[in-house]
């Protein structure tokens, strides 16, 4: 009987993570719970999955995104996918220029692109042929969308390192992308607030995602052995709305 398959799931104590990470589990994979903060609670999730553990890990710290891939091998023997799902925003109206400082450009661009970038390298040095990486992006890395500048710039620039990982590191690792649009989380729920119900509406499938759409594109990625390099919309349908008629950050 072969080992079950090794997950390392980032930024998953809650939200979109977390609905990876439980989806992961029930079709028997073996799950590494991440997060930077939230130790307890990403203890709690561990806890209630077979066979996980929990490492908190600061992925923008060299060292530390290193230390999340060797703690997994050490712990579970392999690592057959990594999610790259862990990343930082502030929502900040567009137009608000100045509101935007140079420690956020930071912040954010350190977590989401480098952070991602370090764990994705460390990850492949370990990966046996077939592995696979799977990056969580957003619409707003390929329509002018997202909580805020900064944030949706990194998202484009993570849709661009998943074509470019997959070139350099196939045949043997697959990468691809998810790009959801607006999700029903906390996080979605403290940004969008009244916004909601009127994003829900113009979306073409008529709703939010949840995070159970996004993990269902994880698992059907790690069925599909013929693809790499895409950047997938999970949005409902939302990124083919050609007016721009969403409700604004700031409205």
């Amino acid at each position: 009987m072969s080992a079950p398959r090794v997950a390392v799931v980032t930024g998953s104590s809650s939200g979109i993570g977390e609905g990876i990470a439980r989806a992961l589990a029930a079709d028997g994979f073996t799950v590494v719970v991440h997060s930077a903060t939230s130790a307890d609670a990403g203890e709690r999730l561990a806890a209630e999955l077979p066979g996980a553990s929990y490492v908190q890990a600061d992925i923008a710290d060299p060292f530390d995104a290193v230390r999340l891939v060797e703690t997994t091998v050490e712990r579970h023997g392999r690592l057959d996918l990594l999610v790259n799902n862990a990343g930082v925003s502030r929502s900040v109206p567009h137009p608000d220029l100045d509101a935007i400082t140079p420690g956020d450009w930071h912040q954010i661009l350190g977590v989401n692109v480098v952070g991602t970038w370090q764990v994705s390298v460390a990850a492949v040095k370990v990966m046996e042929p077939g592995s696979q990486i799977v990056n969580i992006t957003s619409v707003g890395g390929s329509r002018p969308l997202g909580s805020s500048i900064p944030y949706s710039v990194s998202k484009a620039a993570l849709d661009h390192l998943t074509r470019l990982l997959a070139k350099a590191v196939g045949p043997d690792i697959r990468v691809n992308a998810i790009a959801p649009g607006p999700v029903e989380t906390r996080l979605t729920a403290d940004s969008l607030g009244p916004r909601a119900v009127r994003t829900a509406a113009m979306t073409p499938l008529g709703r939010l995602g949840r995070p159970s759409d996004v993990a269902a594109m994880v698992l059907a990625l790690t069925k599909v052995p013929f693809i790499t390099g895409e950047v997938i919309h999970i949005d409902g349908g939302i990124n083919l709305i050609t007016h721009m008629d969403l409700p604004r950050p700031d409205a």
